[in-house]
């Protein structure tokens, strides 16, 4: 019932809403995504943040009901996949939604705190390395992914690897875009 909940908790997408108040379908606009990012592009910095914070809420939601009821760690983990996965395949909008990046957030921030906070120091080195947030984001991704796999204080995170995977596939085209930039502009 836990699993259940956490996916139709994660089908209430921000963006929709936010696009419903301001009379804007973002699923016709820019990427047509439900995220915050295509929120923030077509309706501004405050689309943006709201419907950031309320994805990432959601997540947080999820992890909070499992903490509260005293479910397994591994039970906690799947329902923070199963809110991700409610926020990428929304039943009521024909499995078209986000990207599932604010509400990962959400999910790593309660889950596990330390292995967040290593996830944000990485993402911001590398953001000052490398100058490319779509970059950046993968490596801190395949990291968090590979620390819940094979460090022993974070297995029962396993569950969140598998959304990590989840979201990289659906963030492919925005990578091949960014490494492309990337290349074109150093052989340029």
């Amino acid at each position: 019932m836990y699993w259940i909940i956490s996916y139709i908790i994660g089908t209430f997408l921000t963006a929709w809403w936010v696009g419903k108040w301001k009379k804007t379908d973002l699923r016709t606009i820019r990427s047509g995504n439900l995220g915050a990012r295509n929120a923030g592009a077509v309706l501004g910095k405050s689309a943006f943040l709201i419907t950031f914070l309320g994805d990432a809420f959601k997540g947080i939601l999820v992890i909070y009901i499992g903490i509260y009821y005293h479910f397994s760690m591994v039970t906690i983990a799947i329902g923070g996949l199963f809110v991700i996965l409610g926020h990428l395949f929304p039943f009521w909008l024909k499995f078209k939604g986000g990207k599932g990046i604010a509400t990962f957030i959400g999910v790593a921030l309660f889950y596990h705190t330390l292995l967040f906070g290593i996830f944000v120091v990485l993402f911001i080195l590398l953001l000052i390395i490398l100058r490319s947030a779509t970059l950046s984001m993968i490596i801190a991704f395949f990291t968090y992914a590979c620390i819940c796999l094979v460090n022993p204080a974070f297995q029962d995170g396993w569950p969140l690897s598998l959304a990590i995977i989840i979201i990289l596939i659906r963030h492919r085209f925005d990578m091949i875009e960014s490494w492309n930039k990337r290349w074109w502009k150093k052989t340029a």
